[in-house]
């Protein structure tokens, strides 16, 4: 038993090796963002900021995801899904955070959650794709049904994302979820007569907040919104990511084999395990019928 374990694990070695080759242009750009990513984090460290430490040591360990699941799920990811998942790191964390790029490019961020959509409708397909494969359990939906559920999937995970950025808000004091500006909005608690009707408030160029000290501070450019537009726009462009997606997704399931883009972003079971699980199997059958003779 010991030499058969052994042996699987040579063979898993040698096909990680084999994957790395296959896969020359993700390893490569796995390597220059992390040889950055060091070279961002040492010049923090010599600069005392430990804030942009932390966020470089969280970039080299997401760095890490990608092969994580390939080896825990038994999975092997394109070249290009890869790539796509390094680069949003990279600008998640080195550039959005580091760099401050959240700040600067108001498009950032839609960027990010656009391209997170996408990725994790990717994973959540890969998940229920590999459930609609195996025999044992039984579980098969057809292409719109796992397309949906690829959607949803990513759908959850950017909701649950928003929960952990208003929690950090909340009880941290970040400002995970950015504010915005704004010039009008109708409120129904500001009716007098409690009859919930909404009174517009509009040609807003200004804000005074009087604080408890009676100091108050003056804010140039509108009334300041605490995360509600960042939240929707959030959700709204990880629904976008989600349905390009989805679709890629239906066309691959429903024409299995074909086409161009799809196959470049779709994770798919390790041939190395597909293998293992029919030898299992054919043991399994060979036992059983032995032990019925």
């Amino acid at each position: 038993m010991k030499g058969k374990n052994k042996d699987n694990k040579k063979i898993r070695r040698s096909r990680i090796i084999e994957l790395i080759r296959e896969n020359k242009k993700a390893t490569v750009v796995y390597l220059i963002l992390r040889t950055i990513t060091i070279g961002v984090m040492v010049r923090a460290v010599f600069l005392g900021q430990w804030e942009s430490v932390f966020t470089c040591v969280l970039a080299l360990v997401l760095f890490t995801v990608p092969h994580f699941l390939e080896r825990k799920l038994r999975i092997s990811l394109p070249s290009a899904l890869e790539i796509v998942a390094f680069c949003f790191v990279f600008c998640a964390e080195i550039l959005g955070e580091i760099g401050c790029y959240y700040v600067k490019y108001s498009f950032w961020d839609s960027m990010l959650h656009t391209v997170s959509g996408f990725i994790f409708a990717a994973f959540g397909f890969c998940i229920v794709d590999m459930l609609n494969r195996e025999k044992r359990i039984r579980f098969e939906l057809s292409p719109a049904s796992l397309a949906i559920v690829a959607f949803c999937f990513s759908m959850t995970t950017g909701v649950i994302w928003e929960f952990f950025e208003f929690a950090a808000d909340l009880f941290l004091h970040t400002d995970m979820q950015k504010d915005f500006f704004v010039e009008r909005f109708s409120s129904v608690t500001l009716d007098a007569m409690a009859s919930n009707t909404p009174v517009e408030v509009e040609s807003i160029v200004g804000t005074s907040v009087l604080l408890a000290d009676g100091r108050i501070v003056t804010l140039d450019g509108g009334y300041l919104d605490i995360g509600l537009f960042d939240t929707m726009k959030d959700l709204f462009v990880n629904f976008i990511g989600a349905v390009i997606f989805s679709v890629i997704g239906y066309f691959y399931v429903k024409h299995r084999g074909k086409g161009i883009i799809a196959p470049n972003f779709i994770p798919v079971v390790d041939p190395l395990d597909e293998e293992n699980k029919e030898t299992e199997e054919i043991t399994q059958n060979e036992d059983q019928t032995e032990n019925n003779q």
